[in-house]
């Protein structure tokens, strides 16, 4: 091989190498994934967990008698295990009796205290009205002798006449006196009987109804179902129960089933009344079920996981299946929004800065930044109202070099998508 053609076959290699190394507007490498965007249908879900209950149930509450005698608390000492069935009778759960029993041995206490009082008052009472009795018979008598004396008097001096006289009126006036003080010893009598015979019935009546409270700690079932104990947060709640808030348990309905979730405030908005739903059950994956969404919570609440606001939400299970339990944990799916026909690219493809949304989009050999108008977003994709076509041709990724690279703008040549 002669010289030149050497010089030519190395000359052409190192055009080859330049060519590749230098070419103007490079961006891309094989690293670089790229997509484009697909027309199709396209769902928007919100997704969230739940907790299944029964929409309609019957509660087994203590008794709300409770709180007359100042116990406002009270603890179960025992009960049934959650899920057994009852029948109506059927032994529930029982109060811790010991506050109450306290109370009860003070108010036996104050009954005998009061049994004692109206004891020594009847007696006190009796007493005294026998001795202003014989007082009354003792005044009669000598009045009567005062009388008789006046009356034999006649034969006397006028003087003795009028000290008889005079001692008879005195006799009488003094026996008037008496009867008349006797009427109101006896009305204070049996004002003071009453004040304590009272006193004594009110304790008593007290005593009464303390043994039938305590007759009551033993809580039954109203009717026949599955005990269920209330839940908060998916964590069984202190089994204390007070006077405001003196359910037990439920037993509900198995036959209309909900599954209660919570949605965050970023994601409410999109959900409405009537939207359909998904329902999976982390117990039984090979069961899909549906639903509809029927209440959401129009106050928010806070979330035990983050520092976000969360709404409730109720979805209503149609044709519930005879396995379905209370507490089993669900996935819920609701459709908030459906299109026939849409322009969509992976969320991957799509960044922010400040309002504008753009992606990066392959021109030639390089790439530029394309301005994009979004429509609706779902958990992977996002639809394209205007900005990229079919054709486009979309890094997944961030290119490795961005600089410099251009912007383009909807107003500079814009393409349209047809999303709706």
């Amino acid at each position: 091989m002669t010289k030149r053609t050497w010089g030519v076959l190395l000359g052409g290699v190192a055009a080859v190498i330049a060519l590749v190394l230098f070419w103007p507007g490079e961006a891309t490498s094989q690293s670089d994934l790229i997509v484009s965007p697909q027309r199709g249908p396209f769902t928007s879900m919100v997704t969230t967990t739940g907790e299944l209950r029964a929409k309609n149930s019957v509660g087994v509450y203590a008794t709300r008698r409770g709180q007359r005698h100042g116990i406002y608390e009270m603890k179960v000492l025992n009960r049934v295990t959650e899920g057994t069935i009852v029948e109506a009778g059927d032994f529930v759960a029982e109060l811790d009796p010991s506050d109450l029993s306290s109370k009860l041995r003070e108010a036996q206490l104050n009954l005998e205290k009061a049994q004692s009082q109206f004891i020594q008052t009847q007696l006190d009472t009796t007493l005294d009205m026998t001795q202003n009795r014989d007082n009354l018979v003792d005044l009669r008598y000598a009045m009567e002798e005062a009388e008789i004396k006046k009356e034999q008097s006649i034969y006397e001096s006028p003087s003795v006449q009028r000290q008889a006289q005079i001692d008879y009126e005195k006799a009488k006036r003094n026996h008037d006196r008496a009867v008349s003080n006797y009427v109101t010893k006896v009305r204070q009598a049996e004002a003071k009987m009453a004040e304590v015979g009272a006193e004594r019935s009110k304790v008593q009546q007290q005593v009464d109804e303390m043994l039938r409270l305590q007759s009551e700690f033993t809580i039954f079932a109203p009717k026949a179902g599955m005990v269920i104990y209330r839940n908060e947060w998916g964590r069984e709640i202190d089994m204390t129960i007070r006077a405001w808030d003196p359910i037990v348990a439920t037993l509900p309905d198995l036959s209309v089933m909900e599954s209660i979730t919570y949605i965050n405030e970023v994601d409410i908005q999109k959900i409405q009344l009537g939207q359909a739903v998904e329902v999976g059950l982390d117990a039984m994956p090979e069961l899909q079920l549906t639903g509809v969404v029927t209440d959401i919570a129009n106050v928010g609440s806070s979330s035990p996981t983050s520092d976000a606001k969360v709404f409730e939400v109720k979805v209503e299970i149609a044709k519930p299946d005879s396995t379905l339990r209370p507490a089993m944990t669900t996935s819920n799916s609701i459709l908030v929004a459906e299109m026939d026909d849409a322009l969509r690219v992976p969320l991957e493809t799509i960044h922010a800065q400040d309002s504008l949304r753009y992606v990066f989009k392959k021109a030639g050999r390089g790439a530029v930044r394309q301005e994009i108008l979004l429509g609706l977003i779902n958990e992977n994709e996002a639809v394209i109202e205007a900005g990229l076509s079919e054709a486009d041709e979309l890094f997944l990724s961030v290119p490795a070099d961005t600089t410099g690279l251009p912007l383009r703008r909807l107003g500079d040549d814009t393409t349209l998508a047809d999303a709706r």
